[in-house]
Protein backbone atom coordinates (compact mmCIF):
# COMPACT_ATOMS: atom_id res chain seq x y z
CA UNK A 1 0.00 0.00 0.00
CA UNK A 2 2.68 2.35 0.75
CA UNK A 3 4.53 1.81 -2.41
CA UNK A 4 0.88 2.04 -4.24
CA UNK A 5 0.98 5.67 -2.59
CA UNK A 6 4.37 6.51 -3.45
CA UNK A 7 3.92 5.79 -6.94
CA UNK A 8 1.17 7.67 -7.16
CA UNK A 9 2.35 11.22 -5.45
CA UNK A 10 6.00 10.74 -7.20
CA UNK A 11 4.20 9.97 -11.02
CA UNK A 12 2.23 12.86 -10.21
CA UNK A 13 5.29 14.95 -9.54
CA UNK A 14 6.93 13.57 -12.77
CA UNK A 15 4.67 13.78 -14.89
CA UNK A 16 3.59 17.45 -13.57
CA UNK A 17 7.14 17.91 -13.91
CA UNK A 18 7.40 16.45 -17.56
CA UNK A 19 4.75 18.65 -18.75
CA UNK A 20 6.34 21.64 -17.06
CA UNK A 21 9.35 21.41 -18.71
CA UNK A 22 8.00 21.18 -22.02
CA UNK A 23 4.83 23.60 -22.08
CA UNK A 24 7.22 26.68 -19.69
CA UNK A 25 7.88 29.72 -21.46
CA UNK A 26 10.90 30.51 -19.17
CA UNK A 27 13.85 28.07 -19.34
CA UNK A 28 14.39 28.56 -15.91
CA UNK A 29 10.88 27.17 -15.35
CA UNK A 30 11.54 24.19 -17.53
CA UNK A 31 14.67 23.12 -16.18
CA UNK A 32 13.72 23.30 -12.58
CA UNK A 33 10.33 20.98 -14.32
CA UNK A 34 13.57 18.55 -16.01
CA UNK A 35 14.93 18.54 -11.91
CA UNK A 36 11.57 17.49 -10.60
CA UNK A 37 10.69 14.50 -13.09
CA UNK A 38 14.55 13.68 -12.29
CA UNK A 39 14.35 13.41 -8.55
CA UNK A 40 10.91 11.92 -8.98
CA UNK A 41 12.37 9.10 -10.83
CA UNK A 42 15.54 8.89 -8.51
CA UNK A 43 12.41 8.05 -6.08
CA UNK A 44 11.11 5.01 -8.82
CA UNK A 45 14.98 3.76 -8.64
CA UNK A 46 14.71 3.75 -4.67
CA UNK A 47 11.61 1.82 -4.90
CA UNK A 48 12.79 -0.73 -7.29
CA UNK A 49 15.69 -1.31 -4.92
CA UNK A 50 18.72 0.35 -7.33
CA UNK A 51 20.05 2.52 -4.72
CA UNK A 52 22.98 2.99 -7.44
CA UNK A 53 21.27 4.11 -10.25
CA UNK A 54 18.74 6.39 -7.92
CA UNK A 55 22.37 8.36 -6.22
CA UNK A 56 23.82 9.19 -9.66
CA UNK A 57 20.42 10.55 -11.13
CA UNK A 58 20.29 12.76 -7.84
CA UNK A 59 23.83 13.42 -7.97
CA UNK A 60 24.95 13.82 -11.49
CA UNK A 61 21.72 14.81 -13.30
CA UNK A 62 20.00 16.68 -10.88
CA UNK A 63 22.42 18.30 -9.07
CA UNK A 64 25.54 18.92 -11.14
CA UNK A 65 24.13 18.67 -14.95
CA UNK A 66 21.06 20.65 -14.32
CA UNK A 67 22.99 22.90 -11.99
CA UNK A 68 25.32 23.43 -15.17
CA UNK A 69 22.24 24.24 -16.88
CA UNK A 70 20.89 26.59 -15.25
CA UNK A 71 24.25 28.75 -14.62
CA UNK A 72 24.03 28.54 -18.86
CA UNK A 73 20.97 29.65 -18.91
CA UNK A 74 21.12 32.73 -16.76
CA UNK A 75 24.94 33.44 -18.27
CA UNK A 76 23.48 33.39 -21.30
CA UNK A 77 20.44 35.66 -20.96
CA UNK A 78 17.67 33.41 -21.91
CA UNK A 79 16.20 33.59 -18.53
CA UNK A 80 13.17 36.20 -19.45
CA UNK A 81 10.09 34.56 -20.94
CA UNK A 82 10.61 33.59 -24.85
CA UNK A 83 8.94 34.79 -27.86
CA UNK A 84 6.87 32.85 -29.91
CA UNK A 85 7.80 34.03 -32.93
CA UNK A 86 9.45 31.41 -35.26
CA UNK A 87 12.77 32.55 -36.08
CA UNK A 88 14.04 29.57 -37.98
CA UNK A 89 11.65 29.52 -41.08
CA UNK A 90 9.77 26.15 -41.94
CA UNK A 91 11.50 24.61 -38.58
CA UNK A 92 8.43 22.82 -37.40
CA UNK A 93 7.88 21.19 -40.46
CA UNK A 94 11.51 19.82 -40.70
CA UNK A 95 11.10 18.81 -36.86
CA UNK A 96 8.36 16.86 -38.13
CA UNK A 97 10.00 14.97 -40.62
CA UNK A 98 13.10 14.42 -38.75
CA UNK A 99 10.74 12.87 -35.85
CA UNK A 100 9.09 10.76 -38.57
CA UNK A 101 12.18 9.69 -39.42
CA UNK A 102 13.63 9.05 -36.50
CA UNK A 103 10.22 6.78 -35.54
CA UNK A 104 10.96 4.91 -38.69
CA UNK A 105 14.62 4.56 -37.69
CA UNK A 106 13.02 2.72 -34.18
CA UNK A 107 10.57 0.50 -35.79
CA UNK A 108 13.55 -0.83 -37.92
CA UNK A 109 15.68 -0.96 -35.39
CA UNK A 110 13.20 -2.63 -32.89
CA UNK A 111 13.26 -5.61 -35.94
CA UNK A 112 16.48 -6.09 -35.11
CA UNK A 113 18.44 -7.68 -32.24
CA UNK A 114 21.20 -5.11 -31.48
CA UNK A 115 21.22 -5.24 -27.53
CA UNK A 116 24.26 -6.82 -26.75
CA UNK A 117 23.42 -7.43 -23.01
CA UNK A 118 23.03 -11.21 -21.70
CA UNK A 119 20.02 -13.11 -22.92
CA UNK A 120 20.25 -15.74 -20.69
CA UNK A 121 18.45 -15.47 -17.76
CA UNK A 122 20.30 -16.60 -14.98
CA UNK A 123 20.95 -15.74 -11.22
CA UNK A 124 20.22 -12.18 -10.89
CA UNK A 125 22.65 -9.18 -11.69
CA UNK A 126 24.67 -7.48 -8.79
CA UNK A 127 23.93 -4.05 -8.43
CA UNK A 128 27.49 -2.80 -7.03
CA UNK A 129 29.85 -0.06 -9.15
CA UNK A 130 32.09 -3.41 -9.75
CA UNK A 131 29.28 -5.39 -11.65
CA UNK A 132 27.76 -2.14 -13.24
CA UNK A 133 30.77 -0.84 -14.75
CA UNK A 134 31.65 -4.50 -15.96
CA UNK A 135 28.24 -4.94 -17.75
CA UNK A 136 28.38 -1.61 -18.60
CA UNK A 137 31.84 -1.41 -20.50
CA UNK A 138 32.18 -5.44 -22.04
CA UNK A 139 28.66 -5.78 -22.76
CA UNK A 140 26.68 -2.39 -23.30
CA UNK A 141 29.95 -0.70 -24.75
CA UNK A 142 27.57 -0.13 -28.37
CA UNK A 143 24.69 1.74 -26.68
CA UNK A 144 27.27 3.58 -24.33
CA UNK A 145 28.96 4.97 -27.16
CA UNK A 146 25.95 5.93 -29.18
CA UNK A 147 24.54 7.54 -26.10
CA UNK A 148 27.93 9.95 -25.36
CA UNK A 149 27.74 10.63 -29.52
CA UNK A 150 24.18 11.70 -28.97
CA UNK A 151 25.19 13.91 -26.16
CA UNK A 152 27.73 15.36 -27.73
CA UNK A 153 25.74 16.03 -30.55
CA UNK A 154 23.38 18.20 -28.38
CA UNK A 155 25.77 20.23 -26.89
CA UNK A 156 27.19 21.52 -29.87
CA UNK A 157 23.61 22.06 -31.07
CA UNK A 158 23.18 23.98 -28.30
CA UNK A 159 25.98 25.60 -28.41
CA UNK A 160 25.35 26.43 -32.01
CA UNK A 161 22.01 27.78 -31.55
CA UNK A 162 22.98 30.40 -28.35
CA UNK A 163 25.49 31.25 -30.74
CA UNK A 164 22.86 31.61 -33.55
CA UNK A 165 20.93 33.46 -31.43
CA UNK A 166 23.31 35.94 -30.06
CA UNK A 167 24.17 37.22 -33.68
CA UNK A 168 20.83 37.93 -35.19
CA UNK A 169 19.75 40.02 -32.02
CA UNK A 170 23.15 42.17 -32.25
CA UNK A 171 22.54 42.58 -36.03
CA UNK A 172 18.63 44.09 -35.40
Amino acid sequence: MVELVLFVIFGTAALFGAVSMVWARNPVYSAMGLMLTMFSVAVFYVSNAAHFIAVVQVIIYAGAVMTLFLFVIMLIGVDREEHRRESIPFHRPIALVVLALFGAGVLVAGRVAWVTGPTTAGEPINGTVEVIGEELFRKWVLPFEVTALLLIIASVGAIGLALFKGDREAGS
